[in-house]
């Protein structure tokens, strides 16, 4: 019985063998598992870190995008804010030539006009009834009338009919307050009967410059201004009044 029970068992060794052999698949099996894992664990992580880099990198790429679009936009609306303030400069330029070449015309103008007026005659107010005229015989005069009548209300303004110096401005006896201007080379005119004297002896006025104002001052019979033409400064040397306004283009 014991002989075959000892038959019937199989060494230790081989025994052991086997069971090392079994352990030893085993644990190569296990380290085959362990590496092919690993290197899939590898793998993975290498799709990862390339995904990762692709990432940034296109970060990287729209920041530097937007900074190149920002520093054009900057550059862009500078160079629209240089255009604008040109163009205002431009603009306030223009304004200003303009401003200055409509003085000019305007200072031209009035020289013109002023030379204009030194060269021409006026009547000695504007709105007028024709009074007593020139060489009239009457009660009212010494001799003959030695002027013209203009018949205004009192406080109309007289102007001077030419341009000239003022040589007499004050009271003159029977013409009342009256002025007398130099026009030229033996050429005077003389306003009488006047309520107020507006210039003074010396005094440069031009045509249609107000002198003063008509009245009924002196040998008057009611309000009117007495208009004479002269060759002196005196009573005495006066010529036909409205002949010589009408020969210098006036209207009357």
């Amino acid at each position: 019985m014991r002989k075959n029970s000892t038959m019937n068992r199989a060494p230790k060794s081989v025994t052991r063998g086997r069971a090392a052999v079994v352990v030893g698949g085993l644990v190569a099996a296990l380290a085959l598992g362990s590496t092919a894992a690993l290197a899939a664990d590898a793998q993975h992580e290498g799709f990862l870190a390339a995904g990762t880099a692709s990432s940034i990198s296109d970060v990287m790429q729209k920041q530097a995008d937007g900074q190149k679009a920002a520093v054009a936009k900057a550059k862009a609306d500078a160079a629209k804010a240089k255009a604008a303030a040109a163009k205002k400069k431009a603009a306030e330029q223009a304004k200003a030539k303009a401003a200055a070449e409509a003085k000019k015309r305007a200072a031209a103008k009035a020289a013109a006009d002023r030379k204009a007026r030194g060269l021409t005659w006026e009547t000695p107010v504007a709105k007028y009834v024709i009074g007593a005229g020139y060489a009239q015989a009457g009660p009212h005069w010494a001799h003959t009338h030695s002027g013209q009548d203009f018949v205004v209300p009192s406080g109309t303004s007289v102007r001077a009919a030419h341009t000239g110096t003022v040589v007499e401005a004050g009271w003159g006896g029977a013409y009342g307050n009256n002025i007398v201007i130099k026009n030229g080379n033996k050429l005077y005119s003389q306003y009488g009967h006047l309520s107020h004297i507006g210039v003074h002896i010396g005094q440069k006025v031009v045509t249609g410059q107000e002198i003063g104002k008509s009245g009924s001052t002196g040998n008057s019979t009611g309000p009117h201004l007495h208009f004479e033409i002269r060759t002196t400064p005196y009573y005495g040397s006066s010529v036909e009044p409205l002949h010589f306004l009408r020969t210098h283009g006036v209207h009357v």
